[in-house]
């Protein structure tokens, strides 16, 4: 095999894939393997991330670069699930400090210390975000909350998931009923605590409606202030570009809680409203999306309402 004159990292960056390597690409190259230990050691211009895959740097990799390095690892067979899947799809949940990968059954390597191997004869087929294998979202939830042993986190990211619409109870249920039951007590307790007259679970089904519709991207959670800064009303969802809200309710349309008629100080100040009840949301959604597109050509044809919004601070948000 001919050896490489040159072996810095930029002459071999078309082997990698965001700067990830396998020693087997390298000494494929040409890269001895005494050459590969030498760039390796500390202060070197390479780094050893797991046994037989190296980053063509020295810094500190990204999360990113870790998974390239276990998928590299491991092989194009295995999916990433748990928190980096739930993240993947879209859940605003902290990094975790490990990785669950789903393998399967006839693979016998030996993870490393942040790195959790599940091996399934149940390997779902992956959701590629960036050229990432994920499980899907029903999946990657069952999974991350197996690893939890307090129901209350179990519960936090239930709710969380469902909030921010990323599937639906059915859904939920469904992935229980055909997957494997190991250490699904907490996530079945979860649901069977769960109100399913909330809002937390119908402002996830308003995101999914919203999602599907041909309506831009709207802010949730708004409280929608005056000219001068003074809060006027809360809207569920929010288009500040025109001025358009959303606002759903238990009850009446347009009837908060507390019996305030909110989007009346919404259509005094301007604002093309669409007021909903959540239970319109959850049994009419095709009606409601004519509704919003209805509206938000209204809106358009408007001009812009002197006002703003800002984004309000939900409990779950701070936790």
């Amino acid at each position: 095999m001919n050896q490489l004159k040159h072996t810095r990292s930029e002459s071999l960056g078309h082997l990698a894939t965001e700067g990830v390597v396998t020693v087997k690409q390298l000494q494929a190259a040409g890269v001895s393997t005494s050459r590969i230990t030498v760039r390796c050691r500390p202060g070197g211009p390479w780094r050893r991330l797991l046994p037989g895959v190296v980053l063509l740097g020295n810094g500190e990799p990204t999360r990113r670069q870790r998974l390239r390095a276990l998928l590299a690892r491991f092989g194009p067979d295995c999916v990433i699930t748990g928190v980096d899947a739930l993240r993947a799809h879209g859940a605003d949940l902290a990094q975790p400090l490990s990785t669950q990968l789903l393998v399967k059954p006839n693979r016998r390597v030996l993870p490393d210390e942040l790195t959790i191997i599940q091996r399934t004869t149940h390997l779902p087929e992956p959701v590629h975000f960036e050229g990432l294998p994920y499980a899907p979202i029903t999946r990657a939830i069952v999974d991350a909350t197996r690893r939890e042993y307090e129901q209350e986190p179990i519960n936090r990211l239930v709710s969380q998931c469902l909030y921010w619409g990323l599937c639906t109870v059915d859904e939920l249920r469904a992935e229980l009923e055909t997957g494997n039951q190991r250490s699904t007590s907490g996530i079945r307790m979860a649901l069977r605590n769960l109100d399913l007259a909330a809002g937390t679970y119908l402002s996830g089904l308003a995101r999914r409606l919203l999602r599907a519709s041909p309506l831009p991207s709207a802010s949730w959670d708004v409280t929608v202030c005056d000219a001068r800064g003074k809060p006027i009303a809360l809207a569920d969802a929010w288009w500040d570009q025109i001025g358009l809200a959303w606002m759903m309710t238990p009850g009446a349309p347009g009837v908060r809680p507390d019996g305030h008629l909110a989007y009346l100080n919404l259509l005094a100040a301007g604002v093309t409203v669409v007021r909903s009840t959540y239970e319109q949301v959850a049994e009419t959604p095709e009606t409601i999306v004519k509704e919003l597109v209805r509206a938000y050509g209204v809106a358009v044809a408007r001009d812009r309402p002197k006002v703003q919004g800002l984004r309000r601070l939900r409990a779950d948000d701070a936790a």
